[in-house]
C-alpha cells in the first residue's frame, strides 16, 4: 500500500474512544457523547462520510475548532469556549431538524486524503475508489506512468483530482452531464492547482467525445455512476433525498448506465485499456450481465465492495455480443 497522501479518509473515520477520558463539564468529550445521544435518538443515518455518530460529532468539532480530521485524542479534553460550544450547537441542530448530510452543511468532504467543496448538485465523495487512487492499481495499470485517464460523471471531480493529485504522470479528461456539478469540480481543480492535466467536458457519457476530432483514447477510464435501483430509490433514507437524483438512479436492476459505459468502452480505450466501475448494490445484477467475460472484482482493505475491473478485450467482447446476441452471451441493452 502507497504512503502517498496520508490519511485515505473513506468514510472520515474519528473512531473515538471514550473510555479513557472522565466527563467534564465543558469538554470536548463532553459534547461529543451528549452530540451522540442526540443524533442516536434523532434516528439520523450516516453514510456520507462517516459511519456512526461518533465519528460524525467528531467531524462537527474538527470543522467548528478548524483541527484536522485526525485530531489528538489528547485533545478530547479542551475546554470549548461559549462561542465554540454555541457554533457547534447550532451545526448539529442543522443536521437533526434539516436530515441533510453534514458535508453539504459545512460545504467540504474528505476524499483521498485531500479536501473537497461540495455542494447538492453533485454526490458526496465517499466512494472506496479511494483506496485505489492512493495505492495504485499494480499489476493493471503503473500510475507512475505518463496515461490517459477519463472519468465518466466526474461530480465534484474529486476521483479526477485525487489521481492527478498523487499521480503526476497523469493527464485526466473529466466529464459530467450537470453544468452545476462541472462548476463544483471546476473550482476543486483550480484550488488544488491541476488545470494543467485535467480537463472538464460536459457530456452525457462518452456522447461529447464522441464529437471531438481528435480521437481521444485512454489507458483507463474509472467510473462511479448512478447504480441505484429503481426499488431502494424509493427507500433511500431521507439524508440521500439531499443529492441529486441524476447522479443516484439507474433503472430497474441499477445497470442503465453501467452497460452503456462498457459496450461503449472500446471506442475509447486503447488496447491494452482498462475500465474500472463502481455499482455498490448492483453488484450481483452486474456479476450476472458480465459472467462470461470474467470481471476483475477488487477487495479493498479499508471497506467497500462493488468495484470491477475490465479489459478493453472484454467490454470488446460484451459489445459484440450486444450486436449479435445468438453469437454470445445474452447482454440486456
Amino acid at each position: 500500500m502507497s504512503d502517498r497522501g496520508g490519511i485515505i479518509a473513506i468514510p472520515y473515520t474519528r473512531a473515538m474512544s471514550i473510555e479513557p477520558y472522565t466527563i467534564e463539564s465543558g469538554t470536548i468529550f463532553d459534547w461529543v457523547k451528549q452530540a451522540v445521544e442526540k443524533m442516536e435518538n434523532a434516528g439520523l443515518f450516516f453514510g456520507h462520510g462517516t459511519a456512526t455518530a461518533e465519528d460524525e460529532a467528531c467531524w462537527m468539532v474538527s470543522h467548528i475548532l478548524q483541527w484536522p480530521p485526525d485530531f489528538s485524542p489528547d485533545r478530547f479534553e479542551h475546554e470549548l469556549t461559549d462561542g465554540q460550544r454555541q457554533a457547534l450547537d447550532d451545526l448539529l441542530q442543522r443536521r437533526i431538524q434539516t436530515r441533510q448530510p453534514l458535508a453539504y452543511l459545512i460545504g467540504e468532504a474528505w476524499f483521498a486524503g485531500l479536501r473537497f467543496a461540495v455542494g447538492p448538485a453533485a454526490l458526496i465523495p465517499r466512494s472506496p475508489l479511494a483506496e485505489l487512487i492512493v495505492g495504485g492499481m499494480q499489476p493493471w495499470l503503473d500510475l507512475d506512468q505518463a496515461l490517459d485517464v477519463l472519468e465518466i460523471g466526474t461530480g465534484s471531480g474529486c476521483i479526477a483530482a485525487s489521481l492527478a493529485w498523487h499521480w503526476p504522470a497523469l493527464r485526466v479528461d473529466a466529464v459530467d452531464i450537470s453544468l452545476e456539478a462541472l462548476e463544483i469540480a471546476k473550482h476543486n481543480i483550480e484550488r488544488l492547482g491541476l488545470t494543467d492535466r485535467v480537463q472538464l467536458l460536459e457530456s452525457d457519457v462518452f456522447d461529447a467525445l464522441r464529437d471531438c476530432n481528435d480521437s481521444r483514447q485512454y489507458d483507463l477510464i474509472i467510473s462511479n455512476p448512478p447504480y441505484v435501483p429503481d426499488d431502494s430509490m424509493k427507500r433511500l433514507p431521507d439524508e440521500y433525498r439531499h443529492e441529486p437524483a441524476l447522479a443516484l438512479a439507474a433503472g430497474s436492476d441499477g445497470l442503465a448506465f453501467v452497460r452503456r459505459l462498457v459496450l461503449e468502452a472500446p471506442d475509447y480505450l486503447r488496447p491494452e485499456g482498462w475500465i474500472l466501475v463502481e455499482v455498490g448494490e448492483a453488484q450481483a445484477a452486474a456479476e450476472r450481465w458480465l459472467e462470461a467475460v470474467d470481471p476483475i472484482w477488487l477487495e479493498f482493505e479499508h471497506g467497500g465492495e462493488g468495484v470491477f475491473l475490465l479489459s478493453r478485450d472484454a467490454c470488446l467482447k460484451m459489445h459484440n455480443a450486444a450486436q449479435h446476441p445468438t453469437a454470445g452471451p445474452k447482454t440486456q441493452i
